[in-house]
C-alpha cells in the first residue's frame, strides 16, 4: 500500500514509519521544516516539508496513496499560548482528513488518545479501566491539550457522519524506543535514569510498547471498522507510578524513589513553578496540567482492539527495558 503519515518524525509517527517500511510498504512522510527526524533513520520513506493549514498541499500530495495516518499533533503540557496548538490539533485534523478523503484514500487512521475516554470509575471500591464506551465530557478536559485532542475527535466522529472512512485509535501511554522528544512518559524514564525524581506521586498509566501502538495502527486501516474508535494499550498494563518504578529498578538497578509525594504539595508546587514561568517563559518543570491529571489513574481495557483487530500485547516490561536502553545509548542521561 502506499500510506502517508503526518507527524512521521514523533514517537509513535516514526515507530508506524518504520513498522509499515518493514512490511513492504511505500510512505511518505509529512513534517514540518525543520523537523528533527533522528527517529525515521533507518527507514526507508520520502519526507515532504510542509503545513497542516495547507489543503492544496495535502491533497496534492496525497493523491494516489491508499491510507492516510494522521499522527501529528501538538503535545504540550504547558505554553504561554495555546491557540496555535488549537490550531494544529483541531483544524488541522479537519484539514488532513478532508484532504485524504478528496484525494480517494481508502482508509483514514486519526490517532486520538486515551484522555479522549472517560476515565475509569470505581465499582464496589475497586477501579473498573475504561473502555471505549466511556463516554468523556468537555468537563473532563484537565488540560488545554485533552481539550484540544477531544475537540478533535469530535471533528473526526462529524466527518464520518459526512461519509468519510475515518477509524479512530486511542493509544495509552506508548513505551520504547525513538523518543526523540522525548514525550512526557519517556521524560519519565529519563528522570528516573538520571536520578532526577526524589518522589513519586500516586498515579497510574495503561503501559504499551510503541510497537505494538504502531501495529495497532495498521490493523486499524486492514480492518478497523469506519466511525469505532480503539484503545491501543496492553490488558495487564494498567500499572501505578510506583509499580512501573519498581520494574524499572528491577531492569536497570537505578533505585526507586520511596517517597510519596501528596497530592496537594505537587499542586502547589506546579502553580509556583507556573507563575514563574509566566515571568521567564521557560515551561516548568512540573506543569499544573501533568499535576491535574496525575490525580487520576488512567486504567484501560483495550479488550476491543485485541479481539477486533488482533492487537500485539508485548509485555510492558519488555517497553520499559527498551526504552530505558534506548535513552542510554543515546546519550540523553547525560544531557
Amino acid at each position: 500500500m502506499k500510506c502517508f503519515v503526518t507527524g512521521g518524525s514523533g514517537f509513535i509517527g516514526a515507530n508506524l514509519v518504520h513498522e509499515l517500511c518493514r512490511r513492504g510498504h511505500s510512505v511518505r512522510v509529512l513534517a514540518r521544516p525543520g523537523a528533527d527526524v533522528r527517529g525515521l533513520a533507518g527507514a526507508d520513506y520520502e519526507l515532504l516539508e510542509g503545513d497542516l493549514a495547507d489543503r492544496r498541499l495535502l491533497q496534492a500530495a496525497m493523491k494516489g496513496f491508499d491510507w492516510c495516518f494522521h499522527t501529528a499533533a501538538s503535545y504540550h503540557l504547558w505554553l504561554p499560548d495555546y491557540a496555535e496548538m488549537f490550531a494544529t490539533n483541531v483544524e488541522g485534523t479537519r484539514s488532513v482528513l478532508e484532504a485524504a478523503f478528496l484525494a480517494d484514500c481508502s482508509r483514514i487512521v486519526y490517532t486520538s488518545t486515551v484522555g479522549c475516554i472517560g476515565l475509569p470509575r470505581e465499582t464496589g471500591g475497586v477501579l473498573v479501566p475504561s473502555d471505549e464506551a466511556a463516554i468523556a465530557t468537555e468537563a473532563e478536559m484537565t488540560s488545554p491539550y485533552k481539550l484540544s485532542k477531544w475537540r478533535a475527535e469530535n471533528v473526526a466522529h462529524e466527518l464520518v457522519k459526512r461519509g468519510l472512512p475515518v477509524v479512530i485509535v486511542n493509544p495509552s501511554a506508548p513505551i520504547g524506543p525513538r523518543d526523540v522528544k522525548p514525550t512526557p512518559t519517556g521524560q519519565l524514564v529519563v528522570d528516573f535514569l538520571r536520578r532526577a525524581m526524589p518522589a513519586y506521586v500516586d498515579t497510574g498509566l495503561n503501559w504499551v510498547h510503541v510497537r505494538d501502538v504502531a501495529v495497532g495502527h495498521i490493523l486499524a486501516a486492514e480492518k478497523g471498522s469506519v466511525g469505532e474508535r480503539y484503545i491501543l494499550g496492553h490488558a495487564a498494563g494498567n500499572w501505578t507510578l510506583h509499580e512501573a518504578f519498581g520494574v524499572l529498578q528491577e531492569i536497570t538497578g537505578v533505585p526507586a524513589p520511596r517517597v510519596r509525594l501528596p497530592h496537594f504539595v505537587a499542586l502547589l508546587t506546579a502553580y509556583l513553578e507556573e507563575g514563574l514561568a509566566r515571568v521567564t517563559g521557560r515551561a516548568p518543570k512540573a506543569p499544573l496540567a501533568g499535576v491535574r491529571m496525575a490525580r487520576h489513574k488512567m486504567f484501560y481495557n483495550p479488550a476491543k482492539a485485541i479481539r477486533e483487530l488482533g492487537l500485539p500485547q508485548t509485555p510492558p516490561r519488555d517497553a520499559l527495558a527498551e526504552a530505558a536502553e534506548w535513552f542510554r545509548q543515546n546519550d540523553y542521561l547525560r544531557r
